[in-house]
């Protein structure tokens, strides 16, 4: 019986350098997940905070694509799906379908079902020369049998020669096709078609026919952040396993939208309806899939904002970890950085300025302020004239060291009277910041110009 635990399996997957957190991501002695891709920091969000997680990306899709509040309703899950459905009488095999426990085709994805069809993935992806793999069908009597093995959770040796590429490549094309939801998920249904709509703009900014490559790649990212842990695993072995076959299409004759056609109605098109049903958004849908093969080996990548944001969100650091980053923070003041907001993330996940920094730069310009002011009215008080109401003053200074300056800048007591104001409204006028001492001695004005 194969099983996720089965080292054998495990080894296989290793031996593609396929990283694949379903079957790699627990420890043996807890549920803490392992570090083994650079996205650690944002798979933490999505395990221990995933409403904060679906926020931050939910926040980053809507900047990209514009989502009415149905559909935004929808790829949220807080409604139901609206896909076009069958018009007429269709009723689909997949409902007959045997429900029994380790029954693996018809049944809801799972990671034994994983499992069990990566199988047929790294069989697959051993005989990519062959010509017309995924459209030429196999054996019928040998899918058969081999479904039955797949079924009954059995570890299968395709490379006895018992079975035919084309065997399994007709195989995984009905597995993905007899799932109760297509892999890409009816809540995404509507997102996919968006995306295929983002187009660059001319220098008049008027919207062109030239798809932008850029912001398509950064939505799909996003979009499959989203994706249930299984349907995100198993997609990402089945676009990298198309991609590989792509790649050999002239030996195949299998190209990017040859593989889009064949793939489509198995793991975009809704449950249950015909190419009629779908309002001319075939060429859309086949296109989009297109789109997925070629450029796979950006896909399963955070967008860097999102990255860093989750990086700040456990550690609070404040270093920047890469030219990248330098978009994310704002510049330095009196060397003090502030972090900045992760792009347009949602009002419950914004995060502030670092309200430390701030505080210490408000605190030291008022010390500094309040020390130069302390110095000025010291040097006022010492330049009175000699009376009792001096020497008091002088007392009052005395006993606060902290507010005598320093003896190298005190105004020594014998000085030539200059007439002045009273303290009282210096205090006063300082207070509402105004006050400006003229020194009549050497013609210079001294200005008190408190902060805020």
């Amino acid at each position: 019986m194969a099983t996720t635990n089965n080292p054998q399996n495990n080894h296989k997957l290793d031996r593609r350098n396929t990283k694949c957190s379903v079957f790699n991501s627990r420890e043996t002695n807890g549920n803490q997940p392992v570090i083994f891709n650079p996205d650690f920091f944002v798979e933490r969000l999505r395990h221990e905070h995933p409403q904060a997680h679906a926020d931050l990306v939910l926040s980053n899709i809507t900047r990209l694509i514009d989502l009415p509040g149905d559909e935004f309703a929808q790829l949220k899950g807080e409604s139901e799906p609206k896909v076009p459905s069958s018009t007429g009488f269709l009723r689909s095999f997949n409902f007959l379908k045997r429900k029994e426990k380790g029954v693996i085709f018809g049944a809801p994805l799972t990671e034994e079902g994983i499992a069990q069809i990566y199988q047929l993935i790294e069989y697959l992806s051993k005989n990519l020369h062959v010509e017309g793999l995924f459209r030429v069908p196999g054996h019928s009597l040998r899918q058969a049998a081999l479904r039955e093995m797949l079924n009954a959770g059995a570890e299968i040796d395709l490379e006895t020669g018992d079975f035919h590429p084309n065997d399994a490549a007709t195989l995984l094309k009905a597995f993905l096709g007899e799932l109760p939801e297509p892999l890409l998920t009816h809540r995404h249904y509507q997102a996919h078609l968006k995306i295929g709509e983002l187009t660059l703009f001319d220098d008049m900014g008027d919207k062109t026919n030239v798809p932008d490559k850029e912001r398509q790649v950064e939505a799909f990212q996003l979009l499959f952040m989203l994706l249930p842990p299984a349907n995100r695993t198993l997609l990402k072995l089945l676009l990298d396993l198309l991609y590989h076959t792509a790649r050999n299409q002239r030996v195949n004759k299998m190209s990017a939208i040859n593989l889009a056609t064949m793939f489509a109605p198995h793991i975009i098109w809704p449950k249950n309806v015909m190419a009629s049903d779908l309002q001319g958004n075939i060429e859309k849908l086949n296109n989009g899939i297109a789109f997925l093969i070629r450029h796979s080996q950006k896909l399963f990548k955070a967008p860097v904002y999102i990255k860093e944001y989750a990086r700040l969100y456990f550690t609070g650091s404040k270093a920047i970890q890469s030219n990248d980053d330098l978009t994310l923070w704002s510049g330095t003041k009196n060397g003090n950085m502030v972090a900045a907001v992760a792009a347009s993330p949602s009002p419950s996940m914004r995060s502030i300025p670092d309200e430390t920094c701030i505080v210490d730069t408000k605190s030291s310009e008022t010390q500094s302020y309040t020390e130069s002011a302390l110095k000025e009215l010291y040097q006022h008080v010492n330049k009175m004239p000699e009376s009792a109401k001096k020497k008091k003053l002088i007392r009052q200074f005395e006993k606060q060291p902290a507010l005598t300056p320093a003896a190298d800048t005190q105004v020594p007591l014998i000085r030539k009277h200059w007439r002045s104001r009273s303290l009282g409204g210096i205090i006063k006028r300082k207070v509402l910041g105004s006050q400006i001492l003229t020194e009549k001695e050497n013609g210079t004005s001294q200005s008190l110009s408190p902060s805020s």
